[in-house]
């Protein structure tokens, strides 16, 4: 192994020393950590690559510290030598060299490792990032996708971050521990404190004030399990000079608390999805400031200090303006109901609304360095578009003003949802930011993205003059598992993909990398059928069907049967492209068919384009239906659940399943009514949610045991009820029939059937069948 610290990367140009931002030299995530010697450094990533099949004896590795992060791979005598500026840099470099050899390929759904095939004369030149850093992760990513991790699952996502050159994700896990601690320290005991937090699924809306005590109480066992796993995180991110964000005290109390403590100025908060309002401590209360800081001490000492701490006050809630926190009660929020913002910001005099948006930005700041010196308060920027009648250019200019431009990280995460908020605020007016995309809603994982979009957007940005301190770029995904192809160009782009002049390198060369790197050898027919695919599927940045007239699912199927089924619209994308997409990455099967990857891929897209014909067998049974025409509605339901079964059949290839998200729920208790407890939350949250609003299918899921034991079901007792009473003559009572699902609802939670999957014995083949069954008239 060859260890240097003091060779340094040749210097870049101008051109591309402007694309990397400024940053304070402290908060560089690149540099490495001053209490890591370089070897360990060296080690930790030499531990990666080892973990995902390297053949490390013929790789060296070498840190040349800079404040720009970059790598550089040559190969010569038969091995490869990277350096980087930091462990992530090795890694990125080394996966970027081995994918381009054919040797390495790391995703969610697998990784791919062969042999090393070296050859000699191998040579990147400097790749650099334009980005001071990489960030990962929403704060729902921990109740859709990570509430039932283990150990060996984070390992392997911190592997996949590394290889992404991923360097500042979000760390949320085992902060209950914290909270917990300090709840007992202002006289509540853990009945109260377990009774007032949530089911591990649905703790990221309590964490940002929306809810609290939902299906409580919450399992000690998971706490502690919990607190050991985030110390392991933490000290495996923390080994590779990541810069993990951390949680932070935003103000929401326990109502135990806010009722202990009457002389507080707390406020009881808007019911947020028909949830019963929540508390809030003004920030300017001493004990907001109290609280804040113990918090920050008790976690500095649980899991050790950090640079970078989360706050997130006003998640999908409003801040209160009126002394009493009235006009935060009777708020309505959001695009997708009738929204008061606008009217109620008009009532209050400007000069108020922005003294006190100014004192909560402030003072939410100062808890945070009071505790953390040095610190920066970050932020998601979700709230700025989803709620743009309050949040107008003008009232973020007051919430920010008094925080110091370098001290503050705003995710600006919703670029594919909302995209212009930093144009419309001059950059965050000064402040840090970080640029991307949320891509991914509830864990729903139709098959969708723009990479175009992505390509033109994030070059776009960099070359804007007025982006300001834009620090950094990433991926904000409310679930993960789901179109791994987006992640890997948007990565790909952030780090490498976009040249000194501020150029990305052609889709198609990029495509050619991919499916080598991910297939083993690629060919321009493979491109050829993987551009057909994109055109397809991947030139939708967002999935509008999944939330239609007030009713989420991603597709008809999954959303809760209604008459309105009749109109529901047309899927995004081109089926037409994606068929013929599918049928030329099928036509490469005799060169592929050995490779697991390749046969996922052609899966998913199958499933997919057969899902979105399912919902036109719905959408013509209802119509016929509604209209008495028996003979019709019966050849499309029929057709509608064969189409059903054969897709569940072939969605037990996918990387979860119904069956393996409940066995990891399963496998978190320790006694068999935790494990059925858990169980019951891990369906609950997938499916009917909570609340009274609009959360049922939101999280709505593309796995095997969903199709035919969960959203079939329900559209085939609805479907029964219709054609009964078009059979009888008589009006038809959707009341009932809503109700009756309702019912049958409940009690599929609490069945306690754990849907173990079942693996289709030939996917292509069945893949075939379901273009020919979907085509079919």
């Amino acid at each position: 192994m060859v260890v240097s610290v003091a060779r340094r990367l040749p210097l870049l140009g101008p051109v591309a020393a402007a694309l990397v931002l400024a940053t304070p030299a402290a908060a560089l995530p690149g540099r490495p950590a001053p209490a890591a010697a370089p070897q360990a450094q060296t080690a930790a990533a030499r531990a990666v690559l080892a973990r995902l099949g390297a053949d490390t004896t013929r790789i060296d590795l070498a840190l040349a510290p800079g404040a720009t992060p970059q790598f550089r791979a040559r190969t010569a005598g038969g091995r490869l030598r990277i350096e980087g500026t930091s462990p992530v840099a090795l890694v990125r470099g080394a996966a970027r060299a081995l994918g381009q050899q054919g040797s390495l390929f790391v995703s969610w759904e697998g990784v791919r490792n062969r042999p090393l095939a070296l050859r000699d004369g191998y040579d990147s030149g400097v790749v650099a990032s334009p980005f001071s850093l990489r960030t990962y992760l929403n704060t729902c990513t921990y109740g859709y996708t990570t509430p039932w991790w283990n150990w060996g699952r984070w390992e392997r996502e911190i592997d996949w971050m590394a290889a992404h050159g991923v360097d500042t994700p979000l760390a949320m896990e085992g902060q209950e521990h914290v909270w917990r601690a300090l709840w007992r320290e202002q006289g509540m005991n853990d009945a109260q404190i377990a009774y007032g937090l949530s089911a591990a699924p649905f703790l990221p809306w309590q964490r940002m004030g929306n809810i609290a005590g939902y299906r409580a109480p919450l399992s000690a066992n998971w706490i502690e399990k919990k607190r050991v796993l985030q110390r392991q995180i933490l000290a495996r991110m923390r080994s590779l000079g990541m810069k993990p964000i951390l949680p932070a005290f935003s103000g929401y109390v326990p109502e135990a608390f806010a009722k202990a403590h009457p002389e507080a100025k707390i406020y009881q908060m808007r019911q947020w999805e028909g949830f019963p309002g929540t508390y809030w401590l003004d920030p300017s209360d001493p004990l907001f400031a109290k609280l804040a800081a113990r918090f920050l001490q008790l976690y500095t000492a649980t899991y050790g200090p950090g640079e970078y701490y989360l706050a997130d006050a006003f998640n999908e809630m409003v801040p209160p303006i009126a002394e009493d926190g009235s006009d935060a009660r009777a708020a309505t929020y959001g695009d997708a109901i009738a929204n008061t913002a606008a009217t109620r910001a008009a009532a209050l005099p400007k000069e108020v609304r922005d003294a006190r948006l100014a004192a909560y930005g402030e003072r939410l700041y100062r808890s945070i360095t009071a505790a953390a010196p040095g610190a920066t308060w970050v932020m998601q920027g979700w709230l700025f578009g989803a709620d743009k009648a309050f949040w107008t250019p003008d009232a973020i200019a007051a919430f920010l003003s008094k925080v110091p431009d370098e001290r503050m990280l705003v995710l600006d995460i919703g670029n594919d949802r909302y995209p212009g908020i930093w144009n419309a605020t001059e950059a965050f007016y000064g402040k840090g930011w970080a640029y991307g995309y949320v891509h991914n809603y509830g864990g729903s994982n139709p098959v969708y993205g723009d990479l175009n979009f992505y390509r033109s957007d994030m070059t776009a940005a960099l070359a804007n003059p007025g982006h300001g301190r834009m620090r950094g770029f990433g991926l904000f995904p409310e679930g993960l598992h789901s179109n791994s192809i987006a992640y890997a160009y948007a990565y790909d782009l952030a780090w490498g993909e976009i040249d000194a002049k501020g150029d990305a390198r052609p889709l198609d060369a990029w495509l050619g990398d991919y499916t080598k790197a991910r297939y083993g050898k690629t060919s321009p027919a493979l491109v050829a059928a993987w551009d057909k695919a994109i055109a397809g599927a991947y030139t939708t940045r967002y999935w509008t069907p999944r939330w239609w007239r007030e009713q989420a699912g991603a597709y008809l199927l999954f959303k809760f049967p209604s008459l309105d089924g009749a109109d529901y619209p047309a899927a995004p994308g081109d089926p037409a492209a994606l068929r013929a997409g599918i049928e030329a990455l099928l036509a490469q099967a005799p060169q592929h068919a050995g490779e697991p990857l390749y046969t996922y891929d052609v899966v998913d897209l199958a499933r997919h384009y057969a899902s979105v014909k399912l919902d036109d067998r719905i959408k013509a049974a209802v119509a016929a239906y509604k209209a008495g025409d028996l003979a019709t509605g019966d050849r499309a339901t029929a057709a509608a659940e064969k189409l059903a079964k054969d897709i569940d059949a072939i969605a037990g290839n996918q990387q979860e399943t119904l069956g393996s998200w409940l066995a990891d729920a399963a496998a978190y208790g320790d006694t068999p009514a935790e494990k059925a407890a858990f169980v019951e939350q891990a369906k609950a949250v997938v499916t009917v949610w909570g609340g009274t609003g609009h959360l049922s299918d939101y999280a709505s899921r593309a796995w095997q045991g969903l199709y035919i034991g969960y959203y079939w079901p329900r559209w085939q007792r609805f479907l029964a009820a219709q054609r009964a009473a078009a059979a009888a003559h008589t009006d038809f009572d959707a009341k009932a029939a809503a109700a009756a699902i309702r019912d049958w609802q409940a009690g599929w939670l609490k069945d306690g059937k754990m849907w173990a999957r079942q693996r289709p014995a030939a996917p292509l083949a069945l893949a075939r069948t379901l273009l020919a069954e979907s085509d079919a008239r």
